[in-house]
């Protein structure tokens, strides 16, 4: 067995039985020393690798500066590790560069075109090349506007096409960017939203979310993203409990944020309506645990400081972790980042929230928005119906009338 060799202070290392570097054997660098009066000793690499007693000297003596100076890696495991987060940064903030620079047809032609049958997708896709691809086909999404869809609607009326297919063209449009914000690689208002409402109005299919987290699923995925990224655990339990969407959570800023009052000034909303949400005390104590910035400065930051354009890849991988989704194809019941405000909305239902209530903390522009969420509150309903005959069944009172003279 190898037997160690002390090189200098701090530094030893082992030769290799066999293998050679250069004409001496492979030497196994280690560094040593104390932490809290604890002995540690941790492993470089061997000199096939690059190591050098000088380099490891080195390594030693910067660890030895940031403890004397309480700052940076202690240890060269606490150093690996910051290493490691940091590409492992880097790595996110590259995925984050191509989801926020994704075109128009990049996902048309790939996630759009992977939820449509067949016969849909052939009419659609004929619309998609001849009128969308020209004006928008190779734009990011995010720097899509709705003056676009007026250069399409000008090239179409000069071609003197009919204005239901004007109609048709831009309803196409607008679902292939409600597809994706509900793939959450596109937030803010829908460029396309321009179709008036109305007779001839387009009717698409709904695509509404119709799955919602139990109380213990909510707290195994809360838990599993506290392991992968506290950030977009926070995120999300923010959407969770306040019924916030992504770009408003993205959105917030430290002067929208009054903890002592519990309230979230939240805007740029999509209906285009300010309004306030309220904190439940885990948001509270989500906001207190983080260093409280500039009144402008952004609560949640890009890799880069600046705001958040889309949920991080983290929330699905966790999703999947958990195989939330495991055997799902309907896109309606897969889990992703907005089920948090739909479970929200449906937890406040069914806990006996009436809807115009649900409408206003939800930010809905129309009571039909929330219309969906009717059919949790049943059970509400019939409760009250059953207190109400409970009433009707119970012996009344006999009045007896006054008996008229004469």
């Amino acid at each position: 067995m190898a037997r160690w060799i002390k090189a200098t202070k701090g530094v030893r290392y082992k030769e290799h039985e066999t293998r050679k570097h250069g004409v001496s054997k492979d030497r196994y660098y280690t560094i040593f020393y104390r932490v809290n009066g604890k002995q540690i000793e941790e492993g470089l690499g061997w000199a096939s690798e690059g190591w050098t007693e000088d380099e490891a000297v080195e390594v030693r003596a910067a660890l030895r500066k940031n403890r004397r100076n309480s700052e940076g890696p202690r240890t060269l495991a606490e150093k690996k590790a910051i290493e490691e987060k940091k590409r492992r940064k880097e790595a996110e903030q590259k995925e984050q560069e191509a989801r926020d620079n994704i075109t128009f047809s990049e996902y048309a032609l790939g996630a759009y075109k992977a939820s449509r049958d067949e016969k849909t997708w052939t009419r659609e896709e004929q619309v998609i090349r001849l009128w969308l691809e020209s004006v928008i086909g190779a734009l990011p999404l995010k720097d899509i506007a709705p003056f676009h869809f007026e250069i399409m609607r000008a090239n179409m009326a000069k071609a003197n096409r009919a204005r239901h297919t004007v109609r048709y063209v831009q309803g196409v449009a607008r679902q292939i960017f409600n597809h994706a914000m509900e793939d959450e690689k596109f937030t803010g208002l829908n460029p396309a939203r321009t179709i008036k409402k109305g007779k001839g109005r387009l009717k698409l299919p709904d695509n509404k979310r119709l799955r919602f987290l139990t109380r213990e699923q909510a707290d195994e995925l809360l838990a599993k993203l506290a392991t992968i990224s506290p950030e977009v655990r926070d995120m999300s339990l923010i959407s969770l409990h306040t019924g916030m969407r992504a770009g408003e959570v993205f959105g917030l800023v430290w002067q929208d944020v009054d903890v002592n009052k519990g309230l979230l000034a939240v805007k740029d909303t999509k209906s285009g309506k300010n309004r306030t949400a309220f904190m439940t005390e885990a948001v509270k104590e989500v906001f207190r645990s983080r260093e409280r910035g500039l009144p402008s400065e952004h609560v949640f930051k890009s890799t880069r400081g600046g705001r958040i354009k889309q949920i991080s890849l983290t929330f699905a991988r966790a999703v999947d972790a958990l195989k939330m989704n495991e055997g799902i194809k309907d896109r309606r019941h897969r889990i992703v980042f907005h089920s948090l405000r739909h479970s929200y909305a449906s937890w406040l239902v069914e806990n006996g929230t009436d809807l115009y209530t649900v409408k206003e903390l939800l930010g809905h522009s129309d009571i039909a928005m929330t219309q969906r969420y009717a059919h949790l509150g049943e059970n509400t309903l019939q409760a009250a119906v059953k207190k109400l005959d409970a009433t009707l069944q119970a012996p009344g009172k006999v009045v007896a009338l006054a008996k008229k003279e004469g």
